[in-house]
């Protein structure tokens, strides 16, 4: 090997290196300034410690790095003849092109996946709040059961019905945004020996459907107008599918050792996140043992209630303060992870299409660079600005294409994986997928067309003069 190109290899090595470093430092001023957001989106507690274990990570990877990186150029350009560029015969190869190509193609692909996932993410989300659960958690508050309301339920939740501002008040061992405690101890006429289905359960209280606001599908709930419920039992259709009733109302189950008459079917409703199905379910009356008070408010004036619910708490719940949980805040709550993947998706849909368009407005310059001459030429024989433009813009266009092609069949892959998570989930439309590629054709088109209305409208005798 001679000097000369030991010396352009060293320099094209060292060149690396410092744009490594460079990259480094850049990098943790960024993880500095970014990592309480991140923290915040996350709602992790980390933190970024300058060790000297973690610098000479660093280290090692930059210098890995940047000897990867330059060591294409060291190895591969110093090789070139001077007197062949100098004469205008270097022309990169096929292979060359191809792995420019292909790398943008490439980055073009991880942008689509990305702008797909943000928008499935977001719509599925916007779906699991919005859809009608079966029963109106709006304007309802969970209390604990607690200090004098443990002494004498049935008096103390009938005076809290008469506070102005609240429309219905029951209790319940269930806090209905997630699973509670489940039995397997119920039997029926015509049960198979061996048949083991396991019910969510739930004691409750008067009024309780009045409250939660779910609709019968057959029979009532439980109500004061009939005395004491004890012996009576609420299912869900989920439950009465499993156990194969027909005609269910009047019909005896055994709970416990305890016979039971069904008095009322329910229709399903979630009780917990749209990640699970609809499992049977069951009520059973009770009068103690009930952990939650639930309080139906007034939705035109809830705030009115809440104060007038605080002054009554204070005469008659003394010692307590008033402590309370709106329901429909509980029940999104469960959807904070899917909340925080949506918004992780959209910064990294951000980056990745910046980087993206970075490598194109590379790949644009560099072949307006390199078709300069052909498009002095061109434009003497006559031809446009926007004949040029589009002949430059051909070739991005079919690689942006391309990264469609792959980058759609791949997003539907993920996005359909992701959604079976949900027992309840959104219907993949196809115009998800057709804003999305439509999307990166335009960020392309506009990346690229700096360049390209740039070397249309150069002037040919510049372009032809250079030898």
């Amino acid at each position: 090997m001679e000097q000369e190109e030991k010396t352009l290899i060293g320099q094209y090595l060292t060149e690396a290196l410092v744009m490594a470093f460079l990259a480094l430092i850049f990098a943790i001023a960024f993880t500095y300034a970014l990592l309480p957001q991140f923290n915040q989106i996350t709602g992790k507690v980390l933190t970024l410690t300058l060790s000297p274990t973690f610098i000479g990570g660093l280290i090692g990877i930059v210098v890995f790095t940047g000897l990867l990186a330059g060591s294409y150029p060291a190895l591969y350009l110093s090789g070139f003849k001077p007197i062949n560029i100098l004469k205008g015969r270097f022309r990169g190869s096929a292979t060359e092109a191809w792995t420019r190509k292909g790398l943008v193609v490439f980055q073009f692909v991880l942008s689509i996946v990305m702008v797909v996932s943000v928008l499935i993410v977001y719509k599925q989300i916007n779906f699991a709040l919005t859809k009608n659960i079966g029963y109106d958690r709006n304007g309802v508050i969970l209390v604990p059961m607690e200090g004098k309301a443990t002494e004498n339920i049935e008096s103390y939740l009938t005076r809290l019905s008469e506070v102005p501002g609240v429309e219905h008040v029951s209790a319940s061992s269930h806090t209905f945004t997630q699973n509670g405690s489940f039995t397997t101890g119920v039997s029926w006429p015509g049960k198979n020996e061996g048949t083991i289905i396991k019910f969510e359960q739930s004691r409750a209280y008067y009024d309780i459907q009045q409250t939660l606001g779910f609709e019968m599908a057959e029979g009532r709930s439980f109500s004061n107008q009939y005395g004491d419920e004890t012996s009576k039992i609420i299912f869900n259709e989920a439950a009465i599918e499993a156990m194969g009733l027909e005609d269910p109302i009047g019909k005896k189950v055994n709970l416990w050792g305890e016979e039971k008459e069904i008095i009322g079917v329910m229709k399903n409703f979630n009780y917990s996140s749209l990640h699970s199905k609809v499992e049977p379910m069951l009520f059973h009356f009770k009068t103690d043992f009930l952990p939650n008070i639930l309080i139906k408010l007034n939705t035109q004036n809830p705030g009115s209630a809440l104060s007038n619910l605080r002054e009554w708490y204070k005469t008659n719940n003394p010692g307590y303060t008033f402590d309370y949980t709106f329901l429909d805040t509980a029940y999104e709550a469960q959807y904070k992870a899917e909340e925080r993947v949506s918004l992780l998706a959209r910064y990294f849909a951000g980056v990745a299409i910046v980087i993206s368009c970075l490598g194109l407005f590379a790949l644009a310059a560099f072949t307006a660079e390199r078709r300069q001459k052909e498009i002095g030429v061109r434009k003497i024989l006559g031809a446009s600005h926007f004949t040029i433009v589009r002949l430059l813009s051909a070739d991005f266009t079919k690689m942006v294409l391309l990264a469609i092609v792959i980058g759609l069949p791949v997003s539907y892959v993920m996005a359909n994986f992701w959604l079976q998570n949900f027992a309840y989930h959104i219907n993949l439309e196809w115009w998800y997928f057709a804003i999305s590629g439509a999307a990166a054709l335009i960020i392309a088109w506009l990346t690229v067309s700096f360049q390209t209305i740039k070397a249309a409208q150069t002037n040919p005798s510049t372009s032809l003069k250079e030898e």
